[in-house]
């Protein structure tokens, strides 16, 4: 009797920590999307409640298939990886406008963050983003001036950094213009949105700006 007690116990136990870790799935509430590559999956969990425009943007381009056959076409170890905008013969997709750069949210280029890629210009950024393979301060906020606006983080990897370390580590080459492309292509298969997030349609953009002018 006493064993049963305690194995009744125990089983309690392990249920109250599934459901403990079940609650804290469903309290983040953040959009998951999921980059297949043909060297694995990557699981990207993004902030929408402090870079709303730029994960409402990247979701946009997941919904419409856009990153699908795209590749990381700039790949520099012990920096970052850079995808979602070429296709695997080096060919520029076209895109939407340029978003404004939410650089100034608080979030760091910390090794697994994802982050909008740019020209020089800073409120540039259309499809392209970049996951930092280690801690990159200097691509960090730090004034609303040219130099000063860092790149914008909006999410970050919560699965698969070993597929990003994999994809680091691939061998480069020179594909005139472009530098530092892998030799082999890294393609991303399918890019798709993990959960029941949607991004806003161009109606609702127009209440929140109404709202936002009263």
């Amino acid at each position: 009797m006493k064993h049963l007690i305690l194995l009744i116990g125990s089983l309690l136990l392990i249920a109250g920590f599934v459901s403990i870790g079940i609650a804290e799935e469903k309290a983040s509430g953040m959009p998951k999307v999921r980059l297949e590559t043909n060297l694995g999956n990557i699981v990207i969990e993004l902030n929408d409640k402090a870079a709303p425009k730029t994960v409402e943007n990247f979701l946009t381009y997941v919904k419409d298939g856009f990153y699908n056959g795209t590749i990381f076409h700039r790949v520099i170890k012990g920096f970052m990886i850079q995808g979602g905008g070429f296709t695997e013969n080096m060919q520029q997709k076209s895109t939407k406008d340029a978003i404004f750069n939410e650089a100034d949210n608080g979030l760091q280029n910390l090794r697994g963050t994802i982050a909008m890629a740019r020209t020089s210009a800073p409120h540039s950024a259309t499809s392209q983003f970049f996951i930092n393979t280690k801690n990159n301060a200097m691509l960090d906020f730090t004034g609303r001036t040219g130099r000063g606006w860092g790149y914008a983080v909006f999410g970050e990897v919560v699965d698969g950094m070993d597929v990003v370390d994999a994809i680091e580590n691939q061998p480069t080459t020179v594909k005139n213009p472009h530098r530092d492309v892998p030799v082999t292509p890294v393609v991303i298969i399918n890019a798709e949105i993990l959960n029941t997030f949607q991004p806003k349609t161009e109606s609702d953009a127009g209440k929140t700006n109404e709202k936002a002018e009263n």
